[in-house]
């Protein structure tokens, strides 16, 4: 499973981030973020490329496991 660490960093750049990894086409990511927009840009993005989205929030800090559907 590849890791993505878009922690610190403020939208567009963790959905860009994301997307770069995304290109190899796995059945598995993760992608760790910081704030509600990423988060929600992050799940977003890639629903719409058919994978589903699974958020886990620890002190303010989110991981989203996405999975190819």
């Amino acid at each position: 499973m590849v890791i993505v660490d878009a922690r610190g960093l403020s939208c567009p750049e963790p959905v860009v981030m994301t997307r770069k990894v995304m290109m190899d086409k796995q059945a598995k990511y993760q992608v760790l973020v910081d704030n509600l927009a990423s988060k929600e840009n992050v799940t977003r993005y890639a629903q719409h490329q058919g994978y589903t989205v699974q958020v886990e929030e620890t002190g303010g800090e989110y991981t989203l496991t996405l999975t190819r559907a």
